[in-house]
């Protein structure tokens, strides 16, 4: 049955300013306007009243505020996506349910490309109540799609893949091509789609499509012996050290209390002042060292990255062949990923809100990890190979569940993901049979070590200095103090 039928809105009746349209409807159209020509900071009340042609008061009778509407655009346009996904996912047979839903991911671009990038691309800059509204339109999504996987007899080849996941990663590579301008989307679509059906297998067969975390494989001889961490605050009196080193010092200081303020209240929210209160620094350091918020982010950004790249190539040369390295190399990356939760958090959940050039790096960063898929090409020559858009989307894939489960606790648990994350790499190359052998064969593996081996010391963990954020069911935010404190 089609969902809620009877109270769907025509899905061509775009909002557009200059029809005649409810006066909130056109306030919501301003959102989206500002929105993309301002990116979310720029998109105030004044800019959003501008573009819809209302006035102040006229604003607030519909809106308490400017993120009331930002929201309430997202949740509007997301309405309008899934109707499309709906009507596409009820026209096909079960098997192509997940088919369906990119399609009409990509149908949606190329037909209402404003809409689009305001969903898939300045959403993600909105903070934390705009991500729960982005995050929440994906589940409502995926879950439309499972409902008519269920309808799958056993037998039926249907793609064993994080629904959630793949979703999430046609919208940020979508959003990438919108930002670009591309409207021609044809290729794309078909390279999607590809990608998509390398995991099918018989749906009573199924192992990956909800992946949650298994028990921890064990800790990858390639992880550093300490974690990213802010230096130890200089004793007080005049130090034994260089004004060199003591500059390093107040710096290192300064970006790891970015990452940590950023963690815990969005880097919308977040201060110059409490960043500094939090390094033990004036103002006046900060501004020796970086001209405003966005270069103490981008810095420790660049951090996360060097530092995540550097962990996962050397664990990918310690493989014997192609799916070893692959398996080594994500075991090192999802283990430094959960023993680096605030760094972790600036790189994968916050990097779209410093505007335009702190997105580039972040597209530029998923690009950069498809240098591990390279060697699959030569793996198995007599396999049909996977398309480089097949690359971008499993890297994208990757960041998508690495971005829900990195927002999702203070705590992640990205290492007992492993198995889902070799999967989305390997398959495409080896095929879904050859793959779970792999896999299954390392997760025997790995249990029989972890049985054989003795309890390793403690490591070094990640500098904390206040309470980290975790989410409680639902999406809110509450503080959580340190462990031990």
């Amino acid at each position: 049955m089609a969902r809620h039928a009877a109270t769907r809105r025509p899905i061509n009746t775009p909002l557009q300013k200059g029809r005649k349209a409810t006066q909130r409807q056109r306030i919501l159209a301003g959102m989206i306007t500002a929105a993309n020509r301002e990116g979310y900071v720029g998109a105030n009340v004044s800019a959003v009243i501008e573009q819809a042609g209302v006035s102040r008061p006229t604003f607030y009778e519909y809106f308490k505020d400017r993120d009331a509407c930002f929201v309430a655009s997202i949740a509007d346009v997301q309405e309008r996506l899934l109707d499309l996904v709906d009507a596409k996912v009820q026209d096909g047979p079960p098997e192509r349910a997940v088919a369906g839903a990119a399609e009409a991911m990509v149908d949606f671009a190329t037909t209402e490309p404003a809409m689009a990038r305001f969903l898939m691309k300045e959403a993600l800059a909105g903070g934390p109540v705009a991500l729960d509204a982005r995050d929440e339109g994906i589940e409502q999504t995926a879950k439309l799609v499972e409902a008519t996987l269920a309808a799958a007899g056993p037998t039926t080849a249907i793609p064993d893949i994080p629904i959630a996941a793949v979703l999430g990663a046609v919208q940020r590579l979508l959003a990438t091509r919108l930002r670009r301008g591309e409207r021609v989307l044809a290729g794309f679509q078909q390279d999607v789609i590809a990608w998509i059906s390398s995991y099918e297998a018989p749906a009573a067969a199924q192992r990956w499509r909800t992946p949650a975390p298994a028990p921890e494989p064990p800790t990858s001889p390639f992880l550093p012996r300490t974690t990213l961490r802010a230096p130890a605050p200089l004793p007080p009196g005049r130090p034994l050290l260089s004004e060199e080193e003591v500059a390093e010092n107040h710096r290192q200081r300064i970006m790891f209390a970015t990452s940590q303020v950023v963690a815990e209240r969005g880097y919308t929210a977040a201060t110059i002042s409490e960043i500094t209160r939090r390094a033990g620094v004036d103002s006046r350091e900060f501004y020796r060292f970086f001209a405003d918020k966005q270069e103490a982010f981008s810095a420790i950004h660049e951090i996360g990255f060097q530092y995540l790249m550097a962990v996962t190539a050397g664990a990918f040369f310690g493989g014997s062949d192609w799916p070893e390295r692959i398996w080594e190399a994500y075991r090192a990356a999802t283990q430094s990923v959960q023993e680096n939760p605030t760094v972790a958090h600036v790189g994968f959940v916050e990097s779209y809100a410093v505007g335009a050039r702190g997105i580039q790096r972040v597209e530029d960063s998923r690009i950069a990890f498809t240098i591990f898929l390279q060697e699959g090409y030569r793996y198995d020559p007599a396999r049909k190979p996977p398309s480089r858009t097949a690359l971008e989307a499993i890297i994208a894939a990757i960041f998508e569940i690495s971005y829900r489960e990195t927002r999702g606790s203070a705590e992640p648990q990205t290492s007992g993901l492993l198995a889902p994350i070799a999967h989305l790499c390997l398959a495409p190359f080896m095929g879904v049979a050859e793959s779970n052998a792999f896999i299954d064969a390392k997760l025997a593996e790995t249990a029989g070590a972890k049985k054989n081996t003795a309890r390793q010391p403690r490591r070094t963990t990640q500098a904390n200095t206040g309470a980290r954020a975790t989410r409680k069911p639902g999406g809110a935010r509450a503080a959580r103090k340190p462990r031990g404190k």
